[in-house]
């Protein structure tokens, strides 16, 4: 398995907020709901760098609407491919949260690390492990580290 891991992201919250969150897929549905705040186009631009052009928020603001969440995993129609679904299978409170993909057609793990800084903040790291052949990895080498990059900035930037 490939191992992709993000910088340390420092959260301005407790880890127990955070770890809470997190732990609870049905949390993040707060994503859906900023679809239609008129700074979500802008946030989302920046956090892409303004590599983000027209279509490609379009198919951001797609993908996200279709997202199902429950408490253990949050689910998607991926057309061609399927549902996908990315389930918790581990939890250890209040410092990790292990996901597996269900439905992909590569088998990957990601988990989130959290560690206390202090009573008011944490700091966090992002790994995403993934079963790629030797193409795939050549092919997608750059684009997972940035993704595992990406999710670990957007996942910083949550309310707590």
């Amino acid at each position: 398995m490939t191992k992709y891991e993000s910088t340390v992201k420092k959260i301005y919250a407790p880890v127990g907020n955070v770890y809470a969150r997190l732990s609870d897929l049905t949390n993040l549905s707060v994503v859906q709901e900023r679809l239609t705040d008129p700074n979500f186009e802008q946030l989302a631009r920046q956090q892409a760098g303004d590599k983000l052009d027209d279509e490609q928020f379009q198919r951001l603001r797609d993908i996200v609407s279709k997202l199902q969440f429950d408490r253990d995993s949050v689910t998607t129609d991926a057309g061609p491919v399927g549902t996908l679904s990315l389930r918790i299978i581990e939890r250890e409170d209040p410092k990790l949260v292990k996901f597996e993909t269900e439905g992909s057609p590569v088998q990957a793990n990601l988990w989130i690390q959290l560690l206390p800084a202090s009573d008011t903040q944490c700091a966090m790291k992002v790994t995403l492990g993934a079963d790629l052949n030797f193409f795939l990895k050549q092919m997608l080498k750059g684009k997972l580290q940035d993704g595992v990059e990406r999710l670990a900035d957007m996942l910083a930037m949550l309310p707590y």
